[in-house]
């Protein structure tokens, strides 16, 4: 059996009722969790440690939470398949693919997994270098790209645009796999001539990478990029704001996924009660915890972008504040 809420070694004999005598706490189960995210640069790590942050501060729940560095979303569903991870981040496109058996997933469809609320939006973004030559998405091929690592959700996203090409990674003259906090560096010395990253913004990695070397913002918008939103529910269409990274002055149309907060359906109810509580019930805090959380709103949150059924734990907080039946 999985465990999703472990639990500290008893005491016991003599031990035992030392320690119940010294502190009633002590007797207490306390539950540990701990929380899939993606590289330290990212909104995925920010989300699990800021998730984290409130949870710790829960005076009467007695859980403890981490949220290391993950190699981000279908790392996250094997993480929680295997029971290594209590809660994760996923791209909202890798949750659908998760629990229907498609993509990375495919004939393995995971009906253990449950939803627990969406986060922030989070467009594909292609970032390349000014002097190379890259002006639209086709201007890719020939060039030395970074399609992410394997298990990213950048990597996910970018195999789905390569399938729409009729890519392969020999279409590029370099097709590396570098991970969230490699890129932008890459890109500054000239190992890359651009990244992709399917990020919230403001991103902390193409802000370095844009005020390190003249780099652009390149648009998603043409025909494959418009049949991929028709095809799939999960994704829409978005845009990066101009003016939010230097020498990126306007508006730039691409697409893409959510990022959700998803568990498994073994995972306790009271934990992940608890959980979402500890978001929901400070959730002014939440969203100054970075900027890509600004504009959430709670019942879009519980609605939208969720494939997978909700936690029961999850539900049940939502039913007390009225935002489902």
């Amino acid at each position: 059996m999985k465990r999703h809420a472990f639990t500290a070694t008893a005491f016991t004999g003599a031990l035992l009722s030392t320690a119940m005598i010294a502190s009633p706490a002590v007797a207490q189960d306390q539950k540990f969790i701990t929380i899939g995210t993606g590289g330290q640069t990212g909104v995925y790590y920010v989300v699990g440690q800021s998730v984290c942050r409130l949870v710790n501060r829960l005076e009467d729940a007695n859980i403890k939470c981490n949220a290391p560095s993950t190699g981000g979303s279908v790392a996250n569903i094997n993480g929680l398949k295997s029971g290594e991870l209590d809660m994760g981040v996923v791209q909202s496109d890798v949750q659908y693919q998760a629990y229907h058996g498609t993509g990375n997933f495919e004939g393995d469809p995971y009906k253990e997994l449950r939803a627990v609320f969406r986060v922030h939006g989070e467009p594909l973004t292609i970032l390349a270098r000014a002097d190379s030559g890259i002006e639209t998405l086709d201007d890719l091929a020939g060039k030395r790209v970074n399609i992410g690592n394997p298990g990213s959700g950048q990597r996910n996203t970018m195999e789905v645009v390569m399938d729409a090409k009729g890519w392969t990674v020999d279409t590029f003259s370099l097709a590396s796999q570098l991970d969230a906090a490699e890129m932008a560096s890459a890109l500054a010395d000239n190992n890359i001539d651009a990244m992709a990253y399917v990020v919230g913004h403001p991103n902390g990695a193409i802000q370095e990478a844009t005020t390190t070397v003249d780099a652009k913002l390149i648009p998603l918008n043409d025909e494959d990029i418009q049949a991929i939103v028709e095809e799939y529910p999960y994704y829409s269409t978005s845009v990066i704001p101009g003016g939010i990274y230097k020498g990126n002055p306007d508006d730039v149309e691409t697409f893409g996924v959510a990022a959700t907060f998803v568990t498994d359906a073994d995972t306790s109810e009271e934990v992940v009660y608890q959980t979402v509580k500890a978001i929901f019930d400070n959730f002014d805090r939440f969203k100054q915890l970075h900027p890509a959380f600004a504009n959430l709103n709670p019942e879009e949150m519980v609605s939208q972008g969720l494939s997978a059924p909700l936690h029961e734990g999850a539900a049940r907080y939502y039913r007390e504040q009225g935002w489902i039946e």
